[in-house]
């Protein structure tokens, strides 16, 4: 192999690189039909219930002892490897994503495409998870014992005060978001890391809006849980705190080390971002 080829191949994707790859992307979302975004967001709302199935089986099926929680919440990764991987809408996903060319472009047009996208995405991954947790509780595939465990992760992950449940659900945006940022630079090495970030999620107990939707739907379905504490108390502090998390800690962090590289200096303008390299090109 001809030396130059393998020094590109070891050199690390720059901040200003993998800043290019992720708004590029979020750009290509922010334009994409309603339709598609519809349907890839149901997707990712029925199979992030993996993440609570992947848990639930573990915990069931392993005996009680006192690492059994970290190792119960490797099946937590489940349903995030399957959308990530499979390139489904996430709507954590996108607090990074599209906000990054909402804050290079900054303009009405570009605000209300993120706001179109995060409404139609959130809406459609709730409606998936929904579809999800009345399949686990109505279906029968789901015995006793194992509907039984299925409550208690969803009454645990439900059960905080709202103010707990915010604070908690910023590390968790922080973490996808993170994930988002990692993704283009890894060569090979996202499934470890997908499943190490998400793991680190549940063995945190920090709060997760999509996949804590389907424990919510789970206990709403079966009256366990009220619809008003189901929103007030568990769902929109959890989404608050994951848009803090993702968009103004994470992205905002990220924009602040690239933004001098990619926005042209009055005094030089031909410097900046006017004419940035291929992704392909970047590092």
């Amino acid at each position: 192999m001809n030396e130059h080829i393998r020094i590109r191949r070891a050199e690390r994707l720059s901040s200003k690189g993998i800043y290019e790859v992720v708004r590029r992307d979020g750009e290509e979302e922010l334009h994409r039909p309603i339709k598609s975004l519809l349907w890839s967001g149901v997707a990712a709302g029925i199979l992030i219930a993996f993440s609570v199935l992947g848990e639930a089986v573990l915990r069931l099926n392993l005996p009680e002892t006192k690492g059994r929680y970290l190792v119960e919440n490797i099946g937590y990764s489940f349903g995030f490897l399957l959308v990530i991987l499979g390139r489904m809408q996430l709507f954590t996903e996108n607090t990074i994503t599209t906000v990054l060319p909402l804050v290079k472009d900054r303009t009405r047009h570009c605000l209300i495409a993120v706001l179109r996208l995060w409404s139609v995405v959130l809406t459609a991954n709730v409606a998936g998870a929904a579809i999800a947790a009345v399949f686990m509780v109505h279906s029968g595939a789901m015995d006793n014992d194992m509907l039984a465990v299925i409550n208690d992760l969803s009454a645990h992950a439900t059960g905080f005060p709202a103010g707990e449940a915010f604070v908690r659900a910023i590390p968790a945006g922080v973490l996808v978001a993170s994930i988002v940022w990692m993704m283009p630079g890894q060569n090979g090495n996202e499934v470890l890391m997908i499943v190490l970030f998400t793991w680190l999620i549940a063995a945190g107990d920090f709060t997760h809006v999509i996949a804590g939707s389907v424990e919510m739907w789970v206990l709403v379905i079966q009256n366990m849980l009220t619809p008003w504490d189901a929103a007030m108390v568990f769902f929109l502090p959890v989404l608050a705190g994951n848009v803090m998390g993702g968009t103004a800690v994470f992205a905002m962090l990220a924009w602040g080390q690239v933004q001098a590289e990619v926005e042209p200096d009055p005094e030089h303008p031909q410097q900046g971002s006017g004419n940035p390299k291929a992704p392909e090109a970047l590092g």
